[in-house]
């Protein structure tokens, strides 16, 4: 009895523990179904934009390490030899998640069945050209691939719109694709709240995941108001605002604001292309906070349809802070307002209603 006591009743209890595990792994891989695919549609995917965007949604860095995609790239006819190999690239690159790939030129053929769509294509403004000419050429795509989501889409279809004008953009396509939710319809502004959290990271010395609830708010453009009064830095002693740890209102209502307006004309002078790395990892962040939800305590900078919130005309797509919760978005409300921001709002606000004003005469 005290052998059974010392050697074997231990024994006897590892084995029946092994067991058990051996049992709940067995009842584990059982249940954890492989999910099924996401139908992600890039438009312009031969471009800059789309050949970094493609790789990153193939790799889960959109809709999460575990969900399957299948994407479908768009592009104009003169890039259908191009889109063939950025297909070519993602089939050699054996991505796991990757269960299906569609190259096209046709709109229709592209949009069948999306769940989200990023809406890269677009007509960019060339040096001569006026405002009213590039407007008219957008006006012309976004009707036409509107109508193309609206007949083809999944129901519940999220778009974002990344070409310039992003905003009107985002606006002309809901007004061709009457159906459509609103609340489903946003364009990126995520990648000028991005380079808000750089600056300050980088003015502060800290790590860019310690800044928290930088706001960009109106339009995708040099109006755009970069702010920082409601933001926050997560150090060893708690959470600190940025204003006082910067302790430079100058520096913040001035050159900060103008950096992160300018930084895509900078990097074009720079590397004498756009800012396509940053843009493609951008739309990732917006399009995953918006499927998988932000943060407790934190948001992030959308362009969505405005409410009237803040004193912004309903109607316009403008860049409001949102957090997002099981595949919805919600403005962030009761964020008080200084006289200094209420005009840089404004302002903003006023070139987005004169951008409505200019593509809504481009479809008479």
């Amino acid at each position: 009895m005290e052998y059974w006591g010392s050697i074997e009743k231990p024994l006897v209890l590892l084995g029946c523990a092994y067991l058990s595990w051996k049992i709940v792994r067995h009842i584990w891989s059982f249940l954890n179904i492989e999910k099924d695919p996401i139908t992600v549609l890039v438009t312009g995917a031969a471009g800059q934009i789309g050949y970094a965007l493609v790789p990153m949604i193939a790799r889960g860095a959109m809709l999460g390490l575990d969900q399957p995609v299948i994407i479908h790239m768009l592009d104009i006819e003169p890039a259908a030899e191009a889109l063939k190999g950025v297909k070519m690239e993602l089939i050699d690159a054996a991505f796991p998640l990757l269960k299906d790939v569609v190259a096209t030129t046709d709109a229709v053929e592209a949009c069948k069945g999306v769940n989200v769509a990023v809406m890269v294509g677009g007509f960019p403004r060339k040096e001569g050209m006026e405002r009213k000419d590039v407007m008219s050429k957008n006006v012309s795509i976004y009707k036409a691939q509107a109508s193309a989501l609206e007949q083809h889409a999944a129901p519940d279809c999220k778009v974002l719109v990344v070409a310039n004008p992003a905003n009107t953009n985002a606006l002309i396509l809901k007004e061709f694709a009457p159906s459509f939710p609103a609340r489903n319809i946003t364009c990126l502004t995520r990648l000028d709240h991005n380079r808000a959290l750089g600056q300050v990271s980088e003015r502060l010395n800290v790590h860019v995941g310690d800044v928290r609830n930088v706001t960009i708010w109106g339009n995708h453009s040099s109006t755009q108001y970069p702010d920082v009064n409601h933001a926050t830095v997560n150090t060893g002693a708690g959470e600190k605002p940025v204003r006082e740890l910067v302790a430079d209102d100058q520096w913040l209502n001035t050159e900060f604001i103008t950096t992160v307006q300018q930084r895509g004309a900078a990097i074009i002078k720079a590397r004498k292309l756009s800012s396509a790395l940053s843009a493609a990892s951008s739309a990732c962040d917006h399009i995953r906070d918006w499927v998988l939800g932000t943060p407790k305590g934190t948001w992030v900078s959308m362009g969505v349809y405005s409410d009237g919130s803040y004193g912004i005309p309903a109607g316009l797509i403008y860049s409001f802070p949102v957090t997002c919760e099981k595949g919805e978005w919600s403005i962030v409300q009761g964020l008080k307002i200084d006289e200094f921001s209420r005009a840089k709002m404004d302002a903003t606000a006023k070139e987005l209603v004169e951008e409505k004003s200019l593509a809504y005469s481009c479809l008479n």
